[in-house]
């Protein structure tokens, strides 16, 4: 079957978060949702959901838990046993949840920067104290200061947030890189809350998203790991989440909260999930090389123009740029100036850079890098 990435679909006025915020004249490239209509098995299958027209009180299906842990094991390599999954309504509720169970008030957190922005805002909402891991370039890679890390860990450390693949930065940590963050959390007793909701999105042939709990049953008891696919396949709107957690005391503090204060997923998230997981991987492969070209085609301009600078992205449809050169305190305003909506660097807490989300039709992404080349210009 072939996909047909190019097609323009008018996202205005569908209450959309990134379309709806801007005037007419704006292209809007910050929220990280796709331009894309998410696979037709999944359209399909939510409109036969639909037809049947009774929409009671749902409990997850039956066979979801061991069609995921078929999912890891076939993708990923990973061994995940059905009973150790617990079902979320999303990502962020997981890390919300991750800091306030798995530590207490006067312990503290690691988290890298830049990140995405809910990792700190689970802490400063918990509240918990906690310190940032600065990422930094190696070889056109945003990585972790390996070296360095015991610096940064304090005697009541007692939790890192990792983001792998990395938003914003892109990178897809090696077997090795995950090693040191691994041997670093078990030697002082740190546990682990990795946000791997990237991990269907890499983009180079030559890496493959390894679940940092896949390295060894200890790294697995000292981990909670947070997947979706609501990235890969489109629908954060009608999706869920999980969380991976092998240790049984993990598990039952990921449950916190649930039925209660935290919701349930949706039926329809259900339904969108398992048709992704059974019938969404051709689309999915069709997906990585269309966002593959929009990315080359990003690094190329951007970095054609000497001012702005774009590290090599290995996952994802985000691309973190980097903006010092212009020498402005809010880079995103001379972009919007000239009508191109981007995501503040100062949300990632770094005020130097923009993200720009090339999940879009190509004709587009053109138009929106054309803009910024003026905006360069003037």
């Amino acid at each position: 079957m072939v996909f047909n990435f190019d097609a323009p679909i008018n996202r205005r006025k569908t209450d959309s978060i990134r379309w709806d915020a801007n005037p007419q004249d704006v292209i809007p490239l910050w929220v990280a949702d796709m331009d894309f209509a998410c696979p037709p098995c999944v359209v399909d299958a939510l409109s036969a959901r639909v037809q049947h027209g009774v929409f009671g009180y749902t409990h997850s299906p039956r066979t979801l838990p061991e069609a995921i842990a078929n999912y890891l094991q076939v993708h990923y390599k990973w061994e995940v046993d059905p009973s150790w999954i617990v079902f979320l309504p999303n990502v962020v509720s997981g890390l919300h949840t991750a800091v306030r169970q798995l530590t207490t008030p006067n312990q503290h957190v690691l988290i890298p920067r830049p990140v995405y922005h809910h990792l700190r805002l689970a802490c400063t909402q918990a509240p918990r104290d906690f310190t940032e891991l600065p990422l930094v370039l190696e070889a056109n890679r945003w990585v972790l200061p390996f070296a360095q890390l015991d610096e940064f860990a304090k005697p009541g450390t007692r939790l890192l947030l990792l983001c792998n693949p990395q938003n914003p930065g892109g990178t897809v940590f090696t077997r090795a890189e995950l090693s040191q963050i691994a041997d670093f959390c078990l030697a002082k007793d740190i546990l682990i809350c990795a946000d791997e909701i990237h991990a269907g999105l890499v983009l180079d042939d030559n890496k493959r998203h390894i679940p940092i709990a896949s390295l060894s049953k200890a790294i697995s008891m000292n981990t909670v790991t947070l997947m979706s696919l609501n990235k890969t396949f489109n629908f954060p709107g009608a999706g869920l989440a999980w969380a991976v957690a092998e240790n049984p005391l993990i598990r039952k503090a990921m449950q916190t909260d649930l039925h209660s204060t935290i919701a349930d997923p949706s039926l329809f998230s259900y339904v969108a999930t398992q048709a992704a997981l059974d019938e969404g991987e051709p689309w999915r492969k069709a997906l990585i090389q269309y966002l593959r070209e929009n990315r080359n085609l990003v690094e190329t301009r951007i970095n054609a123009s000497n001012i702005l600078h774009f590290a090599h992205s290995e996952a994802s449809y985000l691309a973190w740029i980097d903006c010092s050169k212009l020498g402005l305190a809010k880079p995103q305003d001379l972009f919007l100036q000239h009508g191109v909506h981007l995501s503040p660097g100062s949300q990632f807490n770094e005020p130097k850079f923009v993200r720009l989300n090339f999940g879009t039709q190509r004709a587009l992404l053109n138009q929106a890098l054309d803009r910024m080349e003026l905006a360069i210009r003037n």
